[in-house]
C-alpha cells in the first residue's frame, strides 16, 4: 500500500487566485481588526478553498523489479587445461542453484570465449560479453556480476567496468601453476627465396628460471636445426626461405615435468617467400610482327629482368659495310650461353633459326641447361619446319616435338584440349568456355610429330598448338604458331594473349600456383581449407593429421576442371598435416602465437583492479591441486553497504517497481464534502446574525 496526495482543483489555478486572494485578504483584515465572526469568516474560506482545490487521496499498487545479475562464464580453450573445466562447471552449477533461492534477483549467464568457424579465436573478452548482458537494463536495476574464469582476460578495463555494482571474479586454476613458453621476438613477414632471414625468439618461464634449453626449428614441417637458447633471453635465429609463396616456421621445445600445457611451447611465424627478380633471355631470330609481343609482355612485368637480342645480320649477309661503321654490337654468344648460361630462369627461341649465329656445341650447352633446371620455350615459325630449323641440332634432344616440314595456313580458333581445360597454365583462360572460343582466328600452324608431354591447346585440324613438358629437372614449352601477335592487335576482338604468354613463361620457371600436381591447405578462422590441383579424374579424400595427433578423412569435391576442394570446422588451433598421394602440405588454422596461449598460468592480478573499483572481490575457487571448488555465500545488500567479505559475496538489490493499479478517494466529493462545506458557511452566517 502507497498512499499519496494529489490535488485535482476545479477551476484553473489562475482562476483559483483571482477568486480566493481577495477573499483571504478580507478574512484576514477581519482578523487583524478583531471583528466579530472573523475566526469562522476564515474557517468558511478554507472549507470553500479545500473544496475548489479538490485533494484526493492516491492508493498505488506497486509490483517490485528484480535485480539483474550476470554470471559470466570462460569457455576459451584456456579453460580446458588441466582442472579447470570441471572447476568452472561445478562452480557455475553451485552459483545457479544460490541465485536461484533469491526471487529478487533476475540471473543471466552469458558464456564468451567461445568463437564460431568464421572467427580466429585470437583473445578472451569477457568484458564485452558482460556489456552486452546488460545492454538493456537500466543502470539502477543492475544487482551485480560474478565471472568465472581463470583470469587470463584481455579486455579488462582500465577504471570501473562501466556500470555501479559489484564485480565478483572467482578464479580456476590453482596457485604455483608451472609452465614455459617460447614466442618470436622479431618474426619477418617477408623473405627472399633462398637467402637467409633474420629472425629472434626467447624462451619464457614462470618461474623466472635460466639455463639452456635446446629449440626444434622446422620449415614447412622439416626439421632444419637445433638451436642452444638460454631462458629469458633474446636469441638470434637465421632461416633459409626455401620456396615462393607461403612458408611456415616452426620453434619447438620439449615440455618440462609439472608443466601445464605443451601448446604454447611451439611458436610459428608465416613468411612469404618472394624471388628475385627472374632473368628472362630472349632471342629473336629476325624481325616480324609478333616480335615485340614478347618483348612487351616481359617488359612489363616488374619481377622480370629481360635480355633480348635480335639477329639483324646474320654471318651469311654480305653488303660489303665495314664492320667499324656498323651500329649493330655482336652477338655476345660465349658470354650468354656458356658463362652465364646459368644465371638465366628462362630462355625464348621466337621464331629463331640456325643460321652459325651459334656454335653447334653451344646447342649442347642449353639442352645440359634445360636437363638440369633450366626452362626453354620455343616460339615457332615457318623456320621451324625449314631446313635451318633448330630442330636439326644438338637441341633436339631437349625439344618435345619434331617438324614434319610441314606449315598449315589455314584459319583456325585457337581451342583448349581435355588436358588443356585442367591444366592450370590454360585452365579458365578468358573465352574459353564458349563455342568457337571468344577470341579471334589464328592463320598458321606448324606440323610436328610424335609430340611429347601435354598437349594443351589445339590448332588447325587438331594439331597440336602449345605442348609442355618436363625434361631433366627443366622444362619445356613449345608454341606451334607465330599468329599470337593477332590477339594483341585485336584482331577480330583479340584474345588473351597477356593471359596465356605470362602463365606459360611462370609455368616454365616452376612457379608453385601453375604446378599440375599440387596440394595447399589454408587456415581460415577455424576452419581448415583444402585445394587440390590434378590432371586426375578423382585425388581421392585427403588425410588430417590436427595438432593432438587425430587423424582424419576429408572428402574433396570437384570445383572445376583439374581443381578439387574441401574443408572441415575444427576446435583445435595448431599446425594441421594434409596429405594426398604422394603429396603434403602444411597449414595453421586458429591465430598464429594467440595470446589464448601466451600465458596460461591462472592469476587474480588482471581482474582485482576493475573488482575492486566496483566494491567487488577476487578469490579462487580452489587454493591447492586437486582440491573441491569453495564457492562464497550470496548475500543480498543495499547499494550503499559493503559487497564482500571473506566467505561471502554481495549482490545489490534495486528499490524499481513497475506501477500495476491506482486506486482514488476524493476529500472533498459527494456529500461529506457539501456538508463541511454548509457547515462552514452556516456556522459564519449565525455567527453573523448574532
Amino acid at each position: 500500500m502507497n498512499w499519496s496526495i494529489s490535488f485535482e482543483p476545479l477551476l484553473s489555478w489562475p482562476l483559483l487566485a483571482l477568486v480566493l486572494v481577495p477573499l483571504a485578504l478580507l478574512a484576514l483584515v477581519g482578523l487583524w481588526f478583531r471583528q466579530r465572526g472573523a475566526v469562522l469568516r476564515l474557517v468558511a474560506l478554507l472549507a470553500l478553498a479545500a473544496a475548489l482545490f479538490n485533494p484526493v487521496f492516491l492508493n498505488e499498487e506497486r509490483e517490485p523489479l528484480k535485480s539483474v545479475v550476470a554470471l559470466v562464464v570462460d569457455r576459451s580453450q584456456s579453460q580446458d587445461i588441466g582442472d579447470r573445466t570441471r572447476q568452472t562447471d561445478e562452480a557455475v552449477a553451485g552459483l545457479q542453484q544460490r541465485l536461484g533461492r533469491f526471487k529478487q534477483f533476475d540471473v543471466r549467464v552469458v558464456e564468451a570465449g567461445k568463437s564460431d568457424a568464421a572467427e580466429e579465436r585470437t583473445e578472451t573478452r569477457l568484458f564485452g560479453a558482460l556489456e552486452g548482458a546488460f545492454r538493456d537494463v537500466p543502470p539502477s536495476r543492475i544487482g551485480g556480476a560474478i565471472m568465472v574464469t581463470d583470469g587470463e582476460v584481455h579486455d579488462t578495463p582500465s577504471g570501473t567496468p562501466g556500470f555501479n555494482a559489484p564485480l565478483h571474479a572467482l578464479i580456476t586454476g590453482n596457485d604455483h601453476e608451472k609452465d614455459r613458453r617460447i614466442r618470436f621476438e622479431n618474426a619477418p613477414r617477408f623473405g627472399l627465396v633462398g637467402k637467409p632471414l633474420d629472425m629472434s625468439y626467447r624462451v619464457i618461464s614462470t618461474e623466472n628460471e635460466t639455463g639452456p634449453v635446446d629449440v626444434r626449428v622446422s620449415v614447412n614441417g622439416e626439421q632444419v636445426s637445433v638451436e642452444h637458447a638460454t631462458v629469458g633471453q633474446a636469441m638470434p635465429l637465421q632461416v633459409t626461405i626455401p620456396g615462393a609463396g607461403r612458408n611456415i616456421i616452426e620453434l619447438a621445445i620439449d615440455r618440462e615435468p609439472g608443466e601445464l600445457t605443451d601448446t604454447n611451447n611451439r611458436a610459428i611465424a608465416l613468411v612469404d617467400g618472394i624471388r628475385e627478380n627472374l632473368r628472362v633471355l630472349l632471342v629473336s631470330g629476325e624481325p616480324h610482327a609478333g616480335e615485340r609481343t614478347w618483348r612487351n609482355l616481359l617488359k612489363s612485368d616488374a619481377s622480370v629482368d629481360l635480355v633480348h637480342f635480335t639477329i639483324l645480320r646474320p654471318p651469311e649477309k654480305q653488303d660489303g659495310t665495314p664492320i667499324n661503321e656498323l651500329s649493330l654490337i655482336a652477338f655476345p654468344t660465349r658470354e650468354l650461353f656458356v658463362e652465364k648460361i646459368k644465371d638465366f630462369d628462362l630462355i625464348i627461341f621466337d621464331r629463331y633459326q640456325h643460321r652459325d649465329v651459334l656454335p653447334i656445341l653451344y646447342y649442347d650447352y642449353i639442352s645440359e641447361y634445360v636437363e638440369k633446371g633450366g626452362a626453354l620455350l620455343i616460339a615457332a615459325g615457318p623456320e621451324y619446319a625449314g631446313e635451318a630449323s633448330i630442330a636439326r641440332t644438338p637441341l633436339m634432344s631437349a625439344l618435345p616435338a619434331m617438324p614434319t616440314g610441314e606449315v598449315v595456313d589455314k584459319a583456325f580458333y585457337p581451342r583448349l584440349t581435355e588436358l588443356g581445360q585442367r591444366h592450370p597454365v590454360t585452365r579458365g583462360l578468358d573465352g574459353s568456355a564458349t563455342e568457337p572460343p571468344h577470341w579471334s582466328r589464328w592463320f598458321r600452324t606448324i606440323g610436328v610429330q610424335n609430340p611429347q608431354g601435354e598437349v594443351v591447346m589445339k590448332g588447325a585440324d587438331n594439331r597440336p598448338l602449345l605442348l609442355l613438358d618436363r625434361r631433366g629437372e627443366g622444362r619445356v614449352g613449345m608454341l606451334l604458331s607465330d599468329q599470337g601477335w593477332l590477339w594483341a592487335r585485336g584482331f577480330e576482338g583479340g584474345g588473351p594473349h597477356v593471359q596465356l604468354y605470362r602463365r606459360i613463361a611462370h609455368w616454365l620457371m616452376k612457379e608453385p600456383e601453375l604446378e599440375e600436381e599440387r596440394l595447399t591447405a589454408e587456415g581460415r578462422g577455424m576452419v581448415l581449407e583444402i585445394r587440390r590441383q590434378t590432371m586426375a579424374d578423382d585425388p581421392g579424400p585427403a588425410q588430417i593429421i590436427t595438432p593432438s595427433g587425430k587423424t582424419l578423412a576429408v572428402k574433396l569435391d570437384k570445383s572445376e576442371p583439374g581443381v578439387f576442394l574441401g574443408s572441415i570446422q575444427t576446435s583445435e588451433i595448431g599446425l594441421f598435416q594434409v596429405a594426398n598421394g604422394d603429396l603434403t602440405a602444411l597449414a595453421h588454422v586458429g591465430p598464429v602465437n594467440a595470446p589464448e596461449f601466451a600465458d596460461v598460468v591462472s592469476t587474480q592480478e588482471r581482474l582485482k583492479a576493475p573488482a575492486e573499483a566496483t566494491g567487488g572481490s577476487v578469490r579462487r575457487l580452489a587454493s591447492a591441486a586437486g582440491s573441491d571448488v569453495t564457492l562464497p555465500s550470496i548475500v543480498p545488500v543495499r547499494s550503499a553497504g559493503e559487497a564482500s567479505g571473506s566467505d561471502w559475496i554481495g549482490l545489490r538489490t534495486t528499490d524499481d517497481s513497475v506501477l500495476k493499479a491506482v486506486s482514488r478517494v476524493p476529500l472533498f466529493g459527494g456529500f461529506l464534502g457539501l456538508g463541511l462545506l454548509l457547515l462552514a458557511m452556516g456556522s459564519m452566517w449565525y455567527r453573523e446574525g448574532r
